[in-house]
């Protein structure tokens, strides 16, 4: 019988362990390796909150679906190559901490059993990204066996023709440590910095990084042990659906994707709140407030805004910081974070025992958000870091939900926006010291009012010029290439020339000097570019990119800059009616020009004010 679908739950080591002879493809149309530091934080938070966290349950990662290809030996990743990617990327930076951290216990009698652990995840990761058994992993780490084995690294072939660098994870996989992998690795012509690095170098070096930090060797053993699944109450899992049909996977995707995987928190939530209303005799006020906070949830998803999990989640920030969970007696910050589920229902029942006073917190909570979803200052703030909303929500605690202005926010988000541009310029992740240790520790002063809006921008004044400075800063803003800064320096702009900014949807990030069009090549001799490589590193810089309504950006396309400046909408194309206030200055500066061209020194000299402008902004000068 030809097989059909084989869905199977999995730990992330066990997937990860592939026979000889098998290894996972990438299949042309996949797009290039896109995960970035953020992505990279986000997992690395999961793992560690989760190996922190000691929880019988496990972890899920998601859904992993396989094409199986020319007898099963080879596994196309349908749905799953950015996670399969990282998790690779991870295991040799955990192998190569772990080869140092045996060196540093085998001698030690006291530290016999976790050196005996240690061993053992050395062999597992090794038997996993080079395909060996566990006889031929040595003991202890041996640098010339060991380079012998790293050479055997082809667990993962990338045949997408979006991928740039289609060798750099196996340069990575076959380096005896960081500093090998990075001599190894490509550079990219006219970038500065960890900049001149792809994701694969980029994350690799980050995860290297984050392990280097840990503070002991069992902290290490215990997050490799859970993530690979060696541990005996916990493990990191995925579900692995294998289909032996491609166009079956994709349609499996697309309906995944889609539908969207279910998350089961507000529903177990909901079940106990409903079990104490009903306990307390309560359930008629109990079922209105829920029912109300429901529909207030599925409105803010359909907006973009948050998801009843969200929410949930930000309640649960709130009560934790109210309660002074989050700092100790001495004034230590705990960012150890419990599972939300595991909180309201194990360790703080309190909240769920009084299910009308929750429910009506939560309600509050939602129709804050409904109020300030159109505020210019809500939307710029939630293009940085999503991890913002669960310091927001404890402010908004402050506020009566049916009298709020933007003037009332702007103190607290522009403090918010300050602190997430760094993390946009900066190596260190938001899990880091400086972003989030500092605002667990804030937000026990967002939650009380007593503390006036000044002195928590005095807080937040210190802790950015004692840990930044504004060399560093505006060096990374000169190299910057992202698109979240493209908001803040359209805002900044507007406050600077004193008119209003707003968000109006929908709208596009415009490249003044195009990228790409038939024309480029002529476009790009006119700005006195002559090396291509060169192009694309100047083309989006931050002085190139402009916020432009969307219409007229597709009317536009990938004209010449004298075109842009000089003609309206009604001839299918022109900043002229644009309400952004950089394509107004624009055309009000050129558009009696001749013939106006937009050049390499263009670029650097609007790149150099915005850079400027954004770090007079993040040290409130």
């Amino acid at each position: 019988m030809a097989k059909n679908i084989e869905p199977k739950l999995k730990k992330i080591g066990e997937y990860l362990k592939l026979d000889r002879g098998v290894k996972f493809v990438i299949p042309q149309y996949q797009r290039a390796y896109s995960w970035g530091i953020s992505q990279c934080d986000k997992l690395w938070q999961d793992i560690v909150s989760f190996a922190e966290d000691k929880s019988s349950d496990s972890h899920f990662f998601g859904t992993i679906i396989i094409s199986c290809k020319e007898n099963d030996t080879q596994y196309e990743l349908i749905d799953g190559q950015q996670r399969t990617t990282t998790f690779l990327l991870l295991l040799k930076a955990l192998l190569i901490r772990i080869n140092t951290a045996i060196e540093n216990t085998i001698d030690d009698v006291d530290s016999e059993m976790l050196c005996r652990g240690l061993q053992a995840s050395r062999t597992k990761i090794m038997t996993i990204l080079y395909r060996v058994t566990g006889e031929e992993v040595s003991y202890r780490p041996n640098p010339e066996k060991d380079a012998a084995i790293y050479q055997k690294a082809n667990i993962l072939e990338n045949h997408s023709i979006n991928e740039s660098y289609k060798e750099e994870l196996a340069k990575i996989l076959k380096a005896a440590d960081l500093a090998s992998a990075e001599a190894e690795v490509y550079k990219i012509k006219f970038k500065q910095k960890d900049n001149k690095y792809t994701n694969f170098f980029r994350n690799f070096k980050f995860f290297c990084n984050k392990v280097d930090e840990l503070k002991s060797e069992s902290v290490l053993n215990n997050i490799a042990k859970v993530f690979l699944g060696s541990s005996e109450d916990s493990a990191c899992e995925i579900i692995e659906i294998k289909s032996w049909h491609v166009d079956q996977a994709i349609k499996m995707f697309n309906s995944l994707n889609s539908a969207g995987l279910p998350l089961f928190d507000s529903d177990i939530i909901s079940a106990e709140l409903y079990s104490a209303a009903d306990r307390r005799k309560e359930s008629d006020t109990f079922k209105d407030l829920w029912e109300k906070f429901k529909a207030a949830t599925d409105e803010l998803e359909s907006m973009g805004i948050t998801k009843i999990n969200s929410v949930l989640l930000q309640y649960m920030y709130y009560v934790r910081a109210v309660k002074g969970e989050t700092i100790s007696t001495n004034g230590n910050i705990n960012v150890t974070t419990p599972g939300l589920k595991r909180y309201f229902t194990e360790e703080n029942k309190d909240a769920i025992a009084d299910p009308v006073r929750m429910s009506g917190d939560l309600l509050k909570l939602a129709k804050i958000w409904k109020n300030v979803a159109e505020h210019p200052l809500q939307k710029l703030l939630l293009k940085f870091n999503e991890n913002s909303k669960l310091f927001l929500a404890s402010y908004f605690y402050r506020l009566d939900e049916d009298n709020i202005t933007e003037e009332m926010l702007q103190p607290i988000f522009e403090c918010m926006l300050r602190l997430f541009a760094i993390l946009e310029l900066v190596e260190s992740g938001y899990s880091s010291k400086y972003f989030k240790t500092f605002l667990f520790g804030e937000q026990v002063k967002f939650v009380d009012a007593s503390i006036t809006d000044d002195e928590i921008k005095a807080d937040f004044d210190k802790h950015i010029s004692g840990n930044w400075t504004r060399k560093e800063l505006k060096d990374a803003l000169l190299e910057y290439d992202g698109n979240a800064l493209v908001y803040l320096n359209e805002y900044l702009f507007a406050r600077e020339k004193g008119v209003a900014f707003a968000l109006e949807s929908p709208y596009d990030i415009e490249h003044i000097m195009p990228y790409s069009g038939h024309n480029v090549s002529q476009i790009r001799a006119d700005a006195d570019i002559a090396d291509e490589e060169e192009f694309y590193s100047v083309v989006n810089n931050l002085g190139n990119k402009i916020l432009l309504e969307s219409k007229i950006n597709r009317g536009i396309g990938n004209e010449w800059f004298r075109t842009k400046v000089s003609t309206t909408l009604k001839d299918k194309t022109g900043y002229q009616d644009s309400k952004y206030p950089i394509a107004k200055a624009l055309v009000a500066e050129y558009k009696d020009t001749g013939r106006p061209f937009w050049k390499k020194d263009d670029i650097a000299a609007a790149t150099e004010k915005a850079s400027e402008r954004i770090v007079k902004f993040i040290f409130g000068e």
